[in-house]
């Protein structure tokens, strides 16, 4: 409530172009609080607004707003107002907005930038998407490891004050080689003759250019890290990631497995500025690929429909069947690709995790199966061969959903596909077209059919 109504405040001051009072409110703020207030300002009031800000405030908050707007104040302002904001911008932040706006917009935006900067970005852009490359930033504190804690000290408040972290320094060499790491601890924790070389660690977790954005994250969470070192094939230090930049593709990742997971193709805007057409366009396909696959379980209820014929009530149990069937399955792939996401499962435990899931599956399809049992015992006395092929089918059915959920997201590993692209729809279409078969088998087996 505190915040809408110091929002409202804001926007009276704005749109009552009370601008002197509103730019004292503002310079007090967070940079995120006040990019989330000019999101809420028209066009015009925004660049005014923008405007009206410190230098160096302001491009702490450009960093901070949507594409959309981005673009309208690039497209609002002259040349050396531009110069001055991308000149400020973190590289990676900078190269993040270039990779949104259109070629034309990107092109003046490179034009009006000084040459280092041009050259940096021309050089981040070029690493492959999704790489570690394309997401770490240059701005870190590099050290030599011949210095003194005293002039690495003197170093840091030089040039530290426009890096994106200067508690981990790294130590180089004439040419760049990472050789250690060192932190603002290690150098306050020993005498200022101390030598870096003599307290820096050189067993260094790093990262390589193109190395995956996801093996990045894991080596984050596996080591609990707050930055980590970026270096090219020859082992020289061309940036660092930090843990903010880790957690936008975490979120990224994410989004994208979540919509992987219900059949979709993954989107790259927010859903609210997504086209229907576009939005259409990422669900139909597997839409049609799964509308398609049903196709196989219509087929086997006609090669089976003499049995619906001479005994109906067995329609009536095949709604329960795939829906267990398909629930079992999803319970499995989900665990499964959960676990593979964040490094708990590899596809060398194929066997260990199918093994598992049988077991759990057994168990889970005997619950399923003796309820079942006691409730048709009681409804339909007098059926007992009926219960039998429904039972044995449910217990059946749930261990081999269990099977396939398990295994498929780990085939797809194998074979290089997104694990996630083995959940919940395709599972259930899988396991749809197994289920019947099993019930039908049942059914001949127990009513001779």
């Amino acid at each position: 409530m505190l915040v809408e109504e110091k929002e409202k405040e804001l926007l009276d001051l704005a749109f009552g172009r009370r601008y002197r009072e509103l730019k004292e409110r503002l310079v007090e703020m967070n940079e995120v609080d006040i990019a989330s207030f000019i999101e809420e300002l028209d066009p015009e009031k925004t660049l005014v607004v923008f405007r009206m800000l410190p230098k160096e405030l302001s491009s702490e908050v450009f960093a901070c707003l949507p594409v959309e707007q981005q673009q309208h104040i690039i497209t609002s302002i002259n040349d050396s107002e531009l110069r001055a904001i991308i000149d400020d911008l973190y590289v990676d932040d900078a190269v993040d907005m270039l990779e949104e706006l259109p070629a034309s917009i990107v092109k003046r935006v490179l034009k009006s930038s000084s040459p280092d900067t041009r050259q940096l970005i021309n050089q981040f852009l070029n690493y492959p998407e999704n790489s570690a490359g394309s997401v770490m930033t240059a701005e870190y504190v590099g050290l030599k490891k011949t210095m003194t804690v005293a002039q690495a000290f003197a170093y840091i408040r030089k040039y530290g004050v426009d890096k994106e972290t200067i508690y981990t320094c790294y130590v180089m060499d004439a040419t760049r080689h990472l050789e250690g790491v060192v932190t603002v601890k290690d150098l306050l924790m020993n005498s200022y003759e101390t030598v870096v070389e003599d307290i820096m660690d050189s067993r260094v977790i790093k990262a390589y250019t193109t190395e995956d954005q996801e093996k990045v994250v894991e080596t984050f969470n596996e080591y609990n890290l707050l930055s980590l070192p970026v270096v090219d094939q020859e082992n020289r230090l061309v940036g660092i990631i930090t843990v903010d930049d880790v957690m936008d593709v975490m979120e990224q990742e994410a989004t994208e497995d979540f919509e992987k997971m219900a059949a979709m193709l993954p989107s790259e805007r927010p859903y609210l500025k997504t086209g229907v057409l576009q939005l259409a366009k990422n669900r139909i396909l597997w839409l049609m690929v799964l509308m398609f696959s049903s196709m196989f379980t219509g087929g086997i209820l006609l090669h089976y429909e003499t049995a619906f014929s001479v005994i109906p009530l067995l329609v009536t149990f095949i709604p329960m069947l795939m829906s267990t069937g398909g629930n079992s399955g999803s319970q499995a792939s989900t665990m499964i690709i959960r676990g593979m996401a964040v490094g708990e499962i590899e596809p060398s435990d194929i066997l260990k995790v199918v093994w598992k899931e049988v077991r759990v599956g057994a168990v889970c399809g005997f619950c399923l199966a003796l309820v079942t049992y006691i409730r048709l015992v009681l409804q339909y006395p007098g059926q007992q061969n009926i219960a039998l092929t429904v039972v044995v089918s449910i217990f059946f059915t749930v261990i081999l959903a269990k099977s396939i959920g398990c295994a498929l997201p780990i085939a797809a590993k194998v074979i290089h596909l997104d694990p996630a692209i083995m959940a919940s729809p395709m599972i259930t279409t899988i396991v749809d077209a197994c289920s019947m078969l099993l019930y039908f088998q049942a059914a001949c087996f127990f009513l001779d059919m």
